[in-house]
């Protein structure tokens, strides 16, 4: 959905997050994530590196300040692909941000969705989907809430919103 909209908008920029998992076929560092050792990601939490992170999944995941800052100081809009605790923290620190909740037309889809990408095991697909069920109770919090049904339907949602918001 994202990688749609910026095809449509390529000002709009995208931070690239870091996580202690390790990385999937096809991923490459420093463009899909910065993947870091534990060790190293400790670090960065205790040099006060991330501008959020969370335990998620059985890793941890986080946005770098710097991944921040640096696309603010080119004057764009920025489009951080995060969790639910890692946008919460967002929020408070940056009360201005805007907080879009794209969710799942329906719990067994997003189940579908999971074990059609192949990329999951058995218990971590169940992981994710009690995860999932945690962050729809927290959507509330959020400014927009876009349903990912039609996919050419939730990028023009999604673009329609970040306009709105430019707008203000």
């Amino acid at each position: 959905m994202v990688s749609r909209a910026r095809e449509i908008r390529p000002d709009l920029a995208l931070t690239v997050s870091a996580t202690t998992r390790a990385p999937r076929t096809g991923e490459v560092d420093g463009v899909s994530y910065h993947f870091l050792t534990d060790d190293e990601f400790t670090r960065r939490v205790e040099a006060g590196e991330f501008l959020e992170w969370a335990q998620v999944h059985d890793h941890r995941y986080g946005t770098l300040v710097s991944e921040v800052t640096d696309r603010l100081s080119d004057g764009h809009s920025i489009i951080l692909e995060i969790d639910v605790q890692g946008a919460l923290n967002v929020r408070r620190r940056f009360p201005d941000a805007v907080l879009i909740f794209v969710e799942p037309p329906s719990q067994e889809i997003l189940e579908k969705r999971l074990r059609d990408r192949g990329t999951e095991d058995e218990s971590s697909i169940e992981l994710r989907l009690a995860d999932a069920k945690r962050e729809m109770e927290l959507a509330s919090s959020y400014d927009v809430r876009i349903v990912n049904d039609d996919l050419d339907v939730a990028v023009a949602d999604l673009l329609a919103a970040i306009r709105s918001y430019e707008m203000k």
